[in-house]
């Protein structure tokens, strides 16, 4: 793979040798951010698990303390007075049948997020094969199947993020922005490794973090020590 003048400027601040520290990994991370926008520092957690068993999934959600920079597009899916509820709560879209017909007949997809109630999921649920490879079908345990809409919605507008692993089992999350600062971004991640180490299924064996890397949108990746990530 060929890379450009800055990627390989910004390679070179980087001890691709090294296992960084948290705090070091996070400022070397902003240093070699060198693009023209606002880049998004990633996350990429390997486990030692095997996502083909149900006994060995990691799945979940969490409210990221400084948030992650980016404005969530909301869509309630929900009828009566969870309307008005979804509204007060700063939602982009609220609606029931309008909206999964405008999302199957039309493929609209201006949205984010999709939170909808328990008594909707008959009808979200069509939608199965539209949402469920874009990553945005509702779920209980990222808790957008809610009774409490309003809530998360506040939540999900506040930087809540969801972690789940792919097939590989390697678990990719944002965490902030550049402008953020070394400081704010390793906030951020360590509430995100502690939700994954908290997650941790009791059929895992073994060394459970196998390896963290973080990376800026455009940038090279930096490896960590996975002996003191989620510490």
């Amino acid at each position: 793979m060929k890379h450009g003048k800055k990627y390989i400027d910004s390679a070179k601040l980087i001890d691709k040798s090294k296992l960084y520290e948290n705090s070091e990994a996070m400022e070397a991370c902003v240093k070699s951010a060198t693009a023209k926008f606002d880049e998004t520092v990633e996350v990429h957690v390997k486990l030692g698990v095997d996502s083909r068993h149900a006994d060995q999934q990691v799945r979940g959600a969490i409210v990221l303390p400084n948030g992650t920079g980016k404005k969530v597009r909301v869509l309630a899916i929900c009828k009566g007075e969870n309307v008005k509820l979804a509204e007060g709560a700063g939602a982009d879209f609220v609606g029931a049948e309008e909206m999964t017909n405008k999302i199957q007949k039309e493929g609209w997809m201006d949205f984010d997020v999709l939170i909808t109630t328990p008594d909707m999921m008959g009808l979200v649920g069509r939608l199965g094969k539209i949402l469920g490879p874009r990553g945005l079908m509702p779920n209980p345990k990222a808790g957008t199947v809610t009774a409490d809409i309003a809530k998360a919605i506040k939540e999900a507008k506040a930087g809540k993020i969801e972690y789940r692993l792919d097939k590989t089992n390697i678990i990719h999350c944002p965490i902030g922005k550049v402008s953020f600062g070394k400081d704010k971004l390793l906030e951020n991640f360590d509430a995100l490794l502690g939700a994954i180490v908290k997650a941790k299924p009791a059929a895992a064996k073994g060394q459970y973090i196998k390896s963290c890397v973080i990376s800026t949108t455009m940038g090279p990746g930096i490896k960590m020590n996975p002996n003191k990530v989620g510490v």
